[in-house]
């Protein structure tokens, strides 16, 4: 259903009406719009990706995929070889008072045994050039400000384009959206994100570094503000070392953003005064920095909802995929992508209740897909977010192997449903009598 591309003058085709740009626009090309853009353009729908930066272009990430996110990319069909230029890892490293444990990537049916890494500045040109190589149509420096909605049926977006900031305004049946933290679109609706639902801060900064090498991603489960010595506060949320294998390491911190931490303020602060206190040797001082430290926000839990609404889908960022137990988001980004593009391409093929049907599915699909874990996940960030409890957990948790075992397949979400050890059967009882978000 290749439709007309007002830049260049084609001639519409299939079904898409002569007013329509095209049968969907994806605003935002991250892994969840450009995954999103691939899969529904390879159904041999016409895509309309359009994004306000022009790649390749950095993102705030720890640049860390496990396994889960493996398979997303594996089932996009992304090549994912270390000949490829993937960097694989092993496992997790958990290290919390003075007790450094390697735990091994569980051994499952439903995911691959190895991790990744990857900067984004290359992992998010990548994959949407393979949206491109799919058929999907990117347009970049592509600013959307807003939905247009009629009768309350979402029909394209407006904003603005290229270095003289012209406006502009595009129509389709559908659109996605794929924007990230910012979610202008569905602010652009009154879609206010929901305040009981988690949120973390990232913060990351490149160091050339002796540990480069490191095929264990490495989390730090305690992180300590001690910039006031006589109050020091241990804070809700985790440091993290992963090494690229290009002779840098990516360093950074994850915190929820909750009532002890929301005065902290100075996030980059706080990072740079965690890394004074990592041993010398490993280089994370300011004369090995390459480029300042970033920010970003974390939005999680299923904090914007409701997913869907007519004429639109939020997917990723936008719809609050980031999982509160870990702050991964790039496995779910693409997840709900995969799961958007089935909805969108059944519910294009047909028309009228039909249509609406197939399209009203995608916020119970991610129910049923996502819904139970993160609502478990919601509970677990607040209990983290009691001091007392981290330390306990901490302690009497981190020298057991086989509680660090469970715990590492819980907090990455990494467990075969159907079948496997004792641990995976008790995780997916456990997920499924915990009611869904």
């Amino acid at each position: 259903m290749r439709a007309a591309d007002p830049t260049t003058g084609g001639a519409a085709a299939g079904s898409v009406a002569r007013s329509a740009d095209a049968d969907v626009i994806v605003v935002g090309a991250g892994p969840a719009g450009s995954t999103a853009a691939a899969y529904l353009a390879r159904a041999g729908l016409d895509v309309l990706l359009l994004d306000k930066s022009t790649f390749p272009r950095a993102k705030v990430c720890g640049d860390g995929l496990t396994p889960r996110a493996v398979k997303q990319l594996i089932d996009l069909g992304i090549d994912m070889s270390e000949a490829a230029g993937w960097r694989h890892n092993k496992g997790l490293r958990a290290v919390a008072g003075g007790v450094s444990m390697d735990l091994p990537w569980p051994m499952l049916a439903s995911f691959p045994d190895f991790g990744a890494v990857r900067p984004r500045q290359d992992f998010d040109e990548l994959l949407v050039r393979h949206a491109e190589k799919q058929g999907a149509r990117l347009r970049e420096a592509t600013t959307v400000t807003a939905a247009i909605e009629e009768n309350g049926v979402v029909v394209g977006v407006e904003g603005h384009e290229g270095p003289d900031r012209r406006p502009f305004t595009r129509r389709a049946p559908l659109t996605l959206s794929c924007d990230g933290v910012s979610a202008r679109v569905a602010l652009s609706l009154g879609m206010v994100k929901d305040d009981r639902r988690p949120l973390g801060v990232a913060v990351r900064r490149y160091y050339t570094s002796p540990r480069t090498d490191d095929d264990f991603l490495e989390t730090h489960l305690e992180v300590w503000d001690r910039r006031d010595p006589k109050a020091p506060k241990l804070l809700p949320g985790y440091g993290w070392i992963f090494g690229m294998g290009d002779g840098t390491s990516n360093v950074g911190l994850g915190i929820l953003a909750t009532g002890r931490t929301n005065g902290t303020g100075d996030y980059r602060g706080l990072l740079t005064h965690w890394l004074a206190a990592q041993p010398e040797e490993w280089g994370f001082r300011e004369e090995n920095a390459v480029g300042t430290i970033g920010g970003a926000g974390l939005p999680m839990g299923f904090n914007r909802t409701p997913h869907a609404r007519p004429g639109m889908l939020l997917v990723g960022d936008a719809g609050g995929m980031v999982n509160p137990l870990n702050g991964e988001g790039i496995a779910y980004a693409m997840e709900s992508a995969s799961i958007a593009a089935q909805c969108a391409i059944q519910g294009l093929a047909r028309s009228g209740a039909s249509r609406e049907a197939a399209l009203a599915a995608y916020p119970r699909r991610m129910s049923e897909a996502l819904g139970h874990y993160y609502r478990l996940g919601n509970a677990a960030a607040r209990l983290i977010g009691n001091p007392a409890v981290m330390r306990v957990a901490t302690r009497h948790g981190l020298p057991r192997p086989t509680v660090m075992r469970f715990l590492l397949k819980l907090l990455a979400n990494l467990y075969d449903p159907k079948e496997g050890e004792l641990s995976d059967r008790v995780l997916t009882a456990l997920t499924r009598l915990t009611p869904a978000v």
